[in-house]
């Protein structure tokens, strides 16, 4: 949905049915919250400077409030009141802090301010708040713990800040929340101990995660669907019950330092989609038990240290759908390619710089060209102990 698009539907929903008027804790709550504001961030353009309190913000007059609220009625008759449920801004650069008065608003249910320059205290005393995203600001310093207090949040969006520190361990409390979004911080140590038990969605790309991904953590969510923590230091062995989660989708673990893949033999019901695991030291062979999942249709394993044949069951042998996307360049893998590989017009991806025969540099799939002869002995060494390139050491 576009940003204009979002706006104008927060704008409708703010018309409520006459009579009512805005609490005036809501009130107080709005103007304290755009006071903390600097003013010379706010534009004349901006939805923020349609925010005047000469009138009533859920009953605005024809030039006030135009976006950036919604508000719900309660009550009715002479005790109808008007109470504000979200606060969305637009993307204006608006530079300052979150009042603590924003407490006031105890029906705020959802509150989105991404894309701007805010900074101090995360606010956490919201009761209702389900949905907090306050991606691309300036909040720094480690993720408060009061957090956890937000027992009603579903969807936490922090990505993009300044953020530092270990990630804390309080999720396995937070019971309604779903997606976790703390990419592109600066967060660092090894992964909780405990995740949202309920979590569908868990990205926590680029930051500086270290150690390797536990079975106690994970294990126990039945619902995650996408797994996105890319460019972190993350190492060690992937272990195989990880491709098995029940509800797994898309995962994305490239760039990283894991050193051992392994697969387990899924299910007719497994729901894997998409795996990304290039750029990171994987050995061995590639995994010929991936083509076994039945709705796999993306896989990446480039620039790893695979060696071996690319398996048959990766061609015409694949269970379910067929790969669409299949990237395997920057290995070391050797013998035929498969004809089935080469003969595919719906197939997108590279089979280039490896070490493979019956590659022909015509063909889109094998592009760039194989490694030459002489790289290939260094990769798989004297009685088959590779002797790794420079560039293969640190990928």
């Amino acid at each position: 949905m576009s940003i204009l698009l979002h706006l104008l539907l927060l704008s409708v929903g703010s018309l409520a049915p006459a009579g009512a008027v805005t609490a005036p804790s809501d009130v107080a709550a709005l103007a304290a919250f755009k006071a903390a504001i600097s003013p010379a961030s706010i534009t004349p353009s901006s939805c923020l400077a349609s925010w005047n309190f000469s009138s009533d913000p859920c009953r605005p007059g024809p030039s006030h409030f135009l976006c950036g609220l919604t508000c719900t009625t309660t009550g009715g008759g002479a005790t109808a009141t008007d109470r504000v449920t979200a606060v969305a801004l637009d993307p204006a650069g608006y530079s300052g802090t979150l009042t603590p008065l924003l407490s006031q608003l105890s029906l705020l249910e959802h509150l989105e301010l991404s894309d701007n320059a805010f900074h101090g205290p995360i606010p956490a005393s919201l009761p209702s708040l389900q949905t907090l995203i306050l991606s691309s600001n300036s909040f720094s310093g480690p993720i408060p713990s009061s957090i956890s207090n937000l027992s009603s949040l579903e969807i936490l969006d922090l990505s993009r800040n300044p953020l530092t520190g270990p990630i804390p361990q309080f999720w396995g409390s937070m019971s309604a929340l779903r997606t976790l979004d703390l990419s592109f911080d600066r967060l660092y140590g090894n992964l909780p101990q405990a995740m949202p038990p309920n979590l569908v969605n868990l990205a926590l790309r680029g930051n500086s995660l270290s150690g390797s991904i536990k079975r106690a953590t994970f294990a126990p969510l039945r619902a995650l669907e996408v797994v996105e923590l890319a460019a972190n230091r993350l190492e060690g062995k992937l272990e195989g019950w990880f491709f098995l989660l029940p509800s797994l989708q898309q995962v994305d673990l490239a760039n990283n330092s894991f050193s051992v893949v392994e697969v387990g033999s899924p299910s007719q019901g497994q729901r894997l989609v998409a795996v990304d695991l290039g750029f990171n030291r994987i050995e061995g062979q590639l995994p010929a038990a991936l083509a076994g999942f039945p709705a796999l249709a993306a896989l990446t394993l480039r620039h790893n240290r695979l060696r071996g044949t690319i398996p048959s069951e990766y061609a015409g042998a694949k269970e379910g759908v067929p790969f669409r996307r299949l990237f395997l360049d920057g290995n070391f893998l050797t013998g035929m390619v498969p004809a089935a590989l080469l003969g595919s017009r719906e197939l997108v991806g590279s089979l280039g710089d490896n070490c493979l025969e019956g590659c022909p540099s015509a063909a889109a799939l094998c592009s760039p060209p194989q490694k030459p002869k002489a790289v290939c002995k260094q990769g798989y060494g004297v009685h088959g102990r590779p002797r790794w390139p420079h560039s293969y050491l640190d990928p």
